[in-house]
């Protein structure tokens, strides 16, 4: 068997009458036996284990489920062993019954490739009757209606006001609520109410005071104008913060570039050192240091 470069090579056929060398054989997967091409089958060789991986399914009838037939066991065992523990004959309506689309007049049975489930009924039809006006779909369902605590609380009160017509326990419920919902309202009133007040305080306190700096300022003649815009300020901080972020920042300054020199007494801003000096000596007693 074999040749002299590969003495290895190729089998004898299991089968008694055969024996022929094959140098491509076949090895059964039930009883490990090698075979040749012609015996290669169970049918051919008379495989002993053919059915030792049996998946031989009968269906029943009398709930149409499958039943496996167990190898090297009689069927009339396996029989009884589903009758006596598994069968329900309610399931065979179940199983047997197709589905068809609901469509007035219709009679296609619904299966996986022409099933299309409605999105406003949510109700499986048929690709005939897939659209709406098709199938006189009724639209889609409306959402129940969230909690409504007005209508909660007036039908507290009607109860409250009628007590004939509601029992002893429900009206004591309907107290309880009812208190309950009148110290929530009051509370939120009461805080709506401290907030207005604050507001209004916070405004009045703020339309004063620029009222009074305004008034001061005029009355002591410290009114600062702007060298660029002609736009007066109260004060030399404010004029200062008005040419950085108007005139400097946005780029609008004029081609002059003006100084402004601020009093070391009063505060108060000048754009000619001569004035500043002028001012110290006329108004401060005529000393320019701080």
């Amino acid at each position: 068997m074999g040749t002299p470069e590969f003495p290895d090579l190729g089998k004898h056929c299991a089968v008694s009458d055969c024996k022929l060398i094959d140098f491509l054989p076949f090895t059964c997967d039930r009883c490990n036996q090698v075979y040749c091409l012609e015996h290669r089958s169970y049918i051919k060789h008379q495989c002993t284990k053919a059915d030792k991986l049996d998946v031989t399914v009968v269906i029943c009838p009398l709930c149409a489920k499958g039943v496996r037939l167990v190898p090297d066991q009689d069927p009339n065992i396996t029989w009884e062993n589903h009758v006596n523990t598994e069968c329900d004959p309610s399931n065979y309506e179940k199983a047997t019954k197709k589905k068809k689309c609901p469509a007035s007049g219709c009679k296609e049975i619904l299966v996986f490739s022409n099933t299309i489930k409605c999105r406003d009924c949510l109700v499986d039809h048929c690709l005939k009757h897939r659209f709406g006006p098709d199938h006189k779909c009724p639209g889609p369902k409306k959402l129940e209606t969230s909690f409504s605590f007005m209508s909660l609380l007036n039908r507290s009160r009607k109860e409250e006001t009628n007590p004939k017509s509601s029992s002893t326990s429900s009206s004591k419920w309907t107290s309880s609520f009812l208190n309950a919902a009148s110290n929530i309202r009051a509370s939120a009133e009461a805080g709506m109410s401290k907030l207005g007040g604050d507001i209004n305080q916070a405004w009045q306190t703020a339309r004063d005071g620029v009222g009074q700096s305004s008034s001061s300022d005029h009355r002591n003649g410290q009114v600062e104008q702007c060298p660029q815009c002609g736009a007066k300020f109260s004060s030399v901080a404010t004029l200062v913060d008005h040419v950085q972020k108007v005139h400097e920042r946005s780029g609008n300054r004029s081609g002059v570039n003006v100084t402004i020199d601020v009093c070391p007494k009063c505060s108060r801003g000048f754009r000619d050192p001569v004035s500043l000096v002028e001012h110290v000596e006329r108004d401060h007693g005529g000393s320019s240091r701080a």
